[in-house]
């Protein structure tokens, strides 16, 4: 073990001071001649600072910095609207304008264009994209069709005056309102029934997190206001399709071929698709409390292909996403364990992507005083329309006033829903910039006022409160 020791460290002694003698008698040598000024640019030492400040501006550097500073914001600001008493999507939505050129540009315009240039802006909307389509995978997992048939007589008739006079409204705001806020080229037939949808539209998972968290999940009220905003879902998402495609289409005969495209893969998922996963996943594996990889996988297959299908087809691939959750095995309380797993990604890192992006693309600053005031009347127009045409049909239907505009107020929430619908009309050309912001003003007040309204509604009337249920709507 000694002679190897010695032996060990004499040939390293050896090694280096033959390596030393051979750098001396190189260093003497003539240097080549004629190297190409690539290959001495390449060889040159790069200054560490430069380096630095070269790598942290490539575009995964950019992404990277995007996910932090909206993850952050994101989750301060919806810590902020659960202290204030407001649904957390509140307080994401707020982030997102606050993020965009509203306010962090103006402030800070040097940080905003180095956090946001306009070169990564394509990376953050397709991403933003791919997680609106899984957050309307997990809207179209919590519809409860069941539900929905036990009350479909006052549901259907509620939901449809909520949906019917707040559009009528939409529309007929429109006509004064083309000339100057439709985007450049836009029909008015477009923008008029845009201006209707955006009226029109409940936010179902918002709602039923507000039901949730006070406790009238299982109330009467709740249980109503939750088969209403189903129905009112299904129905809105259907009329949007109608109206991306009449948006989208050249023609009138256009139109028609995308509706027909769009009947004939409803009718292949419901009555084909719905029947043939649970036949294909197997009893075991929806009954495993951990689904596999293997079935996880075949149920992203599903949504992707289905958005896929509903894109190519011309009416926007989050509506096969949705139609991918509705056709989801219930058994074994199969939607729950693939909801708790898709929701909690979606929910925590690409859903603020989509607030952050749709928050660019809101110019506040644009509107100037009498803008504000036509920015308030949409508001005031919209609550009218939806929270006044659902009371009215809710008290028609045998519900007390103040049970009545419990119901229209929570039918006034628009929250995600809107937002969704809104840049779809903003990336197909019809909205204005203008507008765009007039209308997200309008979704964030609208979903803003449900809590309070619901106390000022409530007031006077003995509410059996249930336990509160642990939910990640949004």
């Amino acid at each position: 073990m000694k002679r190897l020791s010695v032996f060990y460290v004499g040939m390293i002694l050896v090694a280096l001071v033959v390596i030393m003698l051979l750098l001396q008698a190189g260093a003497a040598l003539p240097g080549p001649e004629g190297l190409p000024s690539t290959v001495a640019e390449s060889l040159a030492p790069i200054e560490a600072p430069e380096g630095v400040r070269t790598n942290l501006e490539s575009p995964l550097s950019h992404l990277f910095i995007q996910l932090l500073v909206i993850i952050v914001a994101s989750r301060l600001m919806g810590a902020l609207a659960r202290r204030v008493g407001q649904p957390e999507v509140v307080g994401e939505m707020a982030a997102g304008i606050l993020l965009g050129a509203s306010l962090f540009g103006l402030v800070a315009p040097s940080a905003f264009a180095f956090v946001f240039p306009e070169s990564s802006l394509g990376t953050l909307r397709l991403l933003s994209q791919v997680g609106v389509c899984l957050f309307m995978f997990t809207v179209g997992m919590d519809l409860n069709v069941t539900h929905v048939r036990s009350k479909a007589h006052a549901a259907v008739a509620v939901s449809h005056v909520s949906i019917v006079l707040p559009f009528v409204l939409g529309v007929a705001l429109a006509y004064p309102l083309y000339s100057e806020l439709a985007a450049p080229g836009a029909s008015f037939a477009a923008f008029a029934l845009f201006m209707g949808i955006s009226m029109s539209i409940t936010a179902f998972p918002v709602l039923a997190r507000i039901l949730q968290e006070r406790g009238l999940s299982r109330t009467f009220l709740g249980s109503t206001a939750i088969t209403c905003a189903a129905v009112d879902d299904v129905t809105a998402w259907s009329i949007m399709a109608f109206v991306v495609a009449v948006g989208r289409a050249t023609d009138i005969g256009g139109a028609g071929v995308t509706l027909l495209l769009a009947g004939l893969f409803v009718v292949v998922m419901v009555f084909v698709l719905r029947p043939a996963i649970p036949r294909f996943l197997g009893d075991a594996r929806l009954a495993r409390e951990d689904p596999s990889p293997a079935t996880l996988a075949t149920v992203l297959c599903v949504v992707v292909a289905a958005a896929l299908t509903t894109e190519v087809i011309g009416i926007h691939a989050l509506f096969g996403a949705f139609l991918a959750g509705a056709i989801m095995p219930d058994v074994h309380g199969f939607r729950r364990k693939v909801n708790l797993r898709v929701d909690n990604f979606s929910a925590v890192l690409l859903l603020p992507l989509f607030f952050a992006y749709a928050g660019l693309r809101t110019q506040i600053g644009l509107l100037d005083g009498s803008e504000w005031l036509l920015c308030l009347l949409i508001i005031a127009v919209a609550s009218v329309g939806k929270l006044g045409g659902s009371a009215v049909a809710a008290r028609l239907a045998g519900l007390s006033w103040s049970q009545s505009l419990q119901l229209g107020a929570l039918m006034n929430t628009r929250g995600l829903m809107q937002l969704i619908a809104l840049n779809i009309g903003y990336d197909m050309g019809i909205l204005s910039p203008e507008i765009f912001a007039m209308l997200v003003v309008m979704a964030i007040a609208t979903t803003t006022l449900t809590g309070p309204l619901l106390t000022l509604f409530a007031r006077g009337e003995a509410v059996v409160h249930a336990a509160p249920e642990p939910s990640g709507a949004r």
